[in-house]
């Protein structure tokens, strides 16, 4: 299993490959929307990441095609990345379940009058 948290490409290029096998271009559009354009991955960051999650097994090469003479390959997601996400969205829901535990209650506090001076 991997070391939790992931950091946030990671997360969101096994998000991207989660769905469907991608290729490298389409997987830099993806990790973007997902993101709200708030993470930008340039080819040589997105190619050295794709190299280490298929050194951990977390993906893997899908298949090769030849687009207008260039090779494209498409990567996707193996069971152990998927199993990686899947605690990794755990981790996440809770960190988000907790912290909206503490706002409803700093919300409620707020609401609540003080007690009358006895």
């Amino acid at each position: 299993m991997a070391p939790l948290p992931l950091q946030e490409p990671t997360f969101l290029i096994l998000t991207a490959l989660a769905e469907q096998p991608r290729y490298g271009y389409d997987v830099i559009q993806q990790v973007a929307a997902l993101s709200g354009g708030r993470v930008t991955l340039r080819a040589g960051t997105l190619y050295g990441a794709l190299d280490r999650l298929a050194d951990q097994s977390w993906i893997a090469v899908d298949r090769e095609e030849a687009v207008d003479g260039r090779l494209r390959r498409y990567y996707r997601i193996t069971d152990d990345g998927a199993a990686v996400l899947s605690a990794e969205l755990g981790r996440l829901r809770a960190n988000a379940d907790a912290a909206a535990r503490g706002l409803r209650a700093r919300a409620a506090a707020l609401l609540t009058p003080p007690p009358a001076p006895a």
